[in-house]
């Protein structure tokens, strides 16, 4: 039952200190300190569910969602959950539409994020009410229950409500051997752990040899150190894994276009399948460029991470300017938003491979790109999840992976609820291991 009205939206500012070993460090962020804005909505129902949410952060500036979050609860608090879920188009405009708060926007930046936080909430709470992980909830929909749910404002010249009904009733068709495929085997990953920018070269190797033996096949490098320290590294990596293992990699952000292609054309020799962000995500142009440059040598470019919303992506697209969908589940406008992307990245014929990693992205995303295998593409060619190695213990439904595969969740929910205690421990400034890390740096000082 859909009932209950949300009463309380708590939400905390949760920190990992992943700076001190260097996790998660590439060309743009040397010391991220892997974080979330993390949102928990309460109802008067008696089922007693709760719906949690979180959008990644990377530390500071933590803080300012969090206060996003809580310029946005008056819009959440006192709504019915039946009302909210049998009208997803208006609530999702209701929160990204504020004649007041749009400004700061629209749909983008921190108020998009705080966005992103409270929405996954409402739909893991959607999920649990239902008693089915959100990647069947989904899959189980009809049609035009999907597309209900989706804002189609700014991208109609792309995609129409119909197109996108024309494109889910294709995809019925073959569904339910699909779903056992998943069931079966499970979703293919690559790894990024292995090869973080502030890694030594032997913890690479250490890390790239193990990750070998554990049946991982594909491969993202961080670059732009230093060209020739790249090449160093692409050329360790590949010796490592083989020629006939995949190579990525990963400059984000950090050129100029035409700064981006040299680049790229000397790191060809190492056989990449794809540039990830190798420029501003804002320049759909740039990227164009770039893509088209590479296109000889069989080098794509991916990008999505730092994607603002459903639009860009729609330009993207247009411009000819990816070859590879990298959604992310706390960056867009929750399910709601990436649906929308994963229905234009198909008419396009473009394959999605996610975005994960950091605190929870993982958990979330698997549920994605499990509907769009299942309900929206029914295709695996050059398709794939980023998986990273992080934080996974902090979660009462952690990932699973399987011979480098994600294998569908069982729980019901979003897989975003966090254990109490590992929010209690990390929560910032006041939680205990941060209160031990400010003692130890009073002492230093």
């Amino acid at each position: 039952m859909l009932d209950g009205k949300i009463t309380k939206l708590i939400v905390s500012d949760v920190r990992f200190p992943t700076s001190l070993e260097h996790h998660g460090s590439d060309a743009m962020h040397s010391d991220p300190d892997y974080s979330a804005a993390y949102v928990v909505l309460e109802t008067d129902a008696e089922n007693g569910f709760k719906g949690c949410g979180l959008t990644f952060t990377l530390g500071r500036g933590t803080e300012i969602v969090v206060c996003a979050v809580k310029a946005l609860s008056p819009l959440v608090l006192g709504k019915r959950f039946g009302d909210i879920v049998n009208d997803f188009r208006g609530f999702y405009r209701l929160l990204t539409s504020d004649g007041q708060m749009r400004w700061i926007g629209p749909e983008k930046g921190v108020i998009h994020l705080a966005t992103s936080a409270v929405l996954n909430a409402v739909w893991d709470l959607w999920a649990k009410m239902e008693g089915k992980p959100l990647w069947k909830l989904l899959v189980d929909m009809q049609p035009e229950q999907l597309v209900s749910c989706i804002d189609f404002r700014y991208i109609t010249d792309v995609l129409t409500e119909k197109e996108a009904l024309d494109i889910l009733r294709k995809a019925q068709s073959g569904k339910e051997q699909r779903e056992e495929k998943m069931l079966k085997i499970g979703y293919p990953a690559y790894t990024t752990s292995c090869a973080w920018l502030g890694y030594s070269d032997d913890h690479l190797r250490k890390l790239c040899a193990k990750a070998m033996e554990e049946g991982w096949t594909r491969f993202k490098v961080k670059v732009d150190a230093d060209l020739q320290d790249d090449i160093r590294r692409c050329k360790l990596i590949r010796e490592i894994i083989g020629p006939n293992n995949t190579l990525m990699i990963d400059a984000n952000q950090r050129w100029n276009v035409d700064e981006a292609i040299k680049w790229v054309l000397s790191l060809a020799e190492f056989k990449p399948l794809w540039i990830e962000e190798p420029t501003s995500p804002d320049d759909i142009l740039g990227h164009a460029t770039i893509s088209k440059a590479l296109a000889h040598l069989g080098i794509g470019v991916a990008t999505g991470e730092q994607c603002h919303n459903k639009v860009i992506f729609k330009q993207l697209l247009q411009a000819k300017a990816v070859q590879f969908v990298q959604i992310d589940s706390c960056r867009l406008g929750s399910v709601n938003e990436n649906i929308s992307v994963l229905l234009m990245a198909n008419k396009f014929k473009v394959p999605v491979c996610p975005h994960a990693g950091g605190v929870g992205l993982c958990e979330l995303v698997q549920h994605l790109i499990l509907f769009d295998y299942i309900t929206v593409s029914g295709s695996l060619e050059n398709r794939m999840c980023e998986y990273v190695d992080h934080l996974h213990e902090h979660f009462k439904s952690p990932v699973i992976i399987k011979d480098a595969h994600y294998m569908p969740p069982q729980d019901a929910g979003y897989s975003t609820e966090m254990k109490e205690d590992s929010v209690k421990k990390y929560q910032f400034p006041d939680g205990e291991v941060w209160q031990e890390l400010s003692s130890q740096m009073k002492c230093l000082t």
